[in-house]
């Protein structure tokens, strides 16, 4: 089975009503347009899915191992770097049941896939919220540096992880809402479930665009007169990060946005309907993969973090002996003056 052919038939339907779930129109049109490589899909997903999953859990590991034997977990930026590592290594974890579902179908019920569809929804979102609140972060830093002194309380870190958490699982609540399993499929189970994820997951993404493009030609104004290399390093890294997550999921985005042209017929093409088809199994599978990117950014943006890495590694497998990486001075719990230099 193809990917995009896990969308139930029900949609198609010229009627919104739910009277006859068995009447479809879609089922004759989706015969025509199937793709011919459908085999190659389903080998190429399970080959790349099973590597992603491999390099997330173990690039995603060493990264939370080295902040916590290493880095200052007081700092805002480390404390929102392991959040995001956690946010990965959820996605990753769905990979396999994914790679079951496209070979077997669904086979793990009709409650596991409204939950696991959430989790997938709030591991999206909580990346990207992420993402935006580190590059404002950064912003406030640069650009107003006083302006940022109230938010290094122990209070304060805790209230923000928890809105960013709380606000990516209740924008996820549609999402297992509307998935029902249906023909062996872990699908919506309604166009306007579908239509209504779509149009919400883009509204935040362009938003987060657009405060991200906002704070960074700010932040870009300010280090023109700075000379602080920590400070580049610091943007440099961030920017890395969300210039990758953005180029991973741009093309998915749009291509789903497509889609709801498709169902809602507002285009009616074969041919076009093919070549989104195929538009989808590549960008999705750059999109799936994303989980795995952010430890190799690490590996080659944060100098810091590759001195503490082969430290780790150096000690793991007794090369030699190491000098362990000076001690952090400790802050009182709860409050600090200024937040310590991030891991990059």
């Amino acid at each position: 089975k193809s990917d995009t052919l896990n969308i139930p038939a029900i949609w198609d339907m010229e009627s919104s009503s739910m009277e006859s779930p068995t009447t479809y129109d879609y089922d004759y049109q989706s015969l025509l347009c199937e793709s011919q490589t459908v085999l190659y899909a389903t080998f190429s997903i399970t080959i790349l899915y099973s590597l992603v999953l491999l390099l997330s859990l173990v690039g995603n590991s060493l990264v939370l191992w080295v902040l916590v034997k290493y880095e200052n977990l007081e700092s805002l930026t480390n404390i929102f770097i392991l959040n995001l590592c956690l946010s990965d290594l959820m996605f990753s974890c769905l990979l396999p049941v994914w790679v079951s579902a496209q070979h077997w179908g669904w086979l793990l019920g009709d409650f596991l896939c409204k939950l696991l569809s959430m989790i997938f929804s709030i591991s999206l979102y909580s990346s990207v919220f992420f993402l935006t609140i580190m590059t404002i972060h950064r912003y406030l830093s640069v650009v107003s540096p006083l302006s940022t002194l109230g938010i290094y309380s122990l209070r304060c870190r805790v209230l923000v992880i928890t809105a960013v958490w709380a606000a990516s699982i209740l924008s996820s609540i549609p999402d297992a809402i509307f998935h029902k399993v249906i023909h062996s499929n872990c699908v919506y189970s309604e166009l306007q479930g579908f239509l209504a994820s779509v149009y919400q997951h883009n509204i935040f993404f362009l938003l987060s665009m657009g405060i991200i493009l906002f704070c960074y030609l700010h932040i870009l104004r300010t280090l023109f007169h700075s000379r602080s290399r920590r400070r580049h390093r610091t943007v440099r890294l961030i920017f890395t990060l969300v210039a990758a997550y953005f180029l991973s999921w741009a093309p998915y985005n749009l291509i789903l946005f497509l889609q709801t042209l498709l169902k809602t017929r507002v285009i009616q093409s074969c041919a076009f309907s093919q070549q989104l088809e195929v538009a989808m199994l590549i960008c999705r599978k750059l999109a799936f993969s994303h989980c795995c990117f952010n430890p190799v950014l690490y590996v080659f943006v944060g100098v810091k973090f590759r001195r503490h890495l082969k430290s780790l590694l150096q000690q793991a497998w007794l090369y030699r002996p190491q000098t362990p990486s000076p001690a952090l001075a400790p802050h009182p719990p709860g409050a600090f003056a200024y937040e310590g230099p991030s891991f990059y």
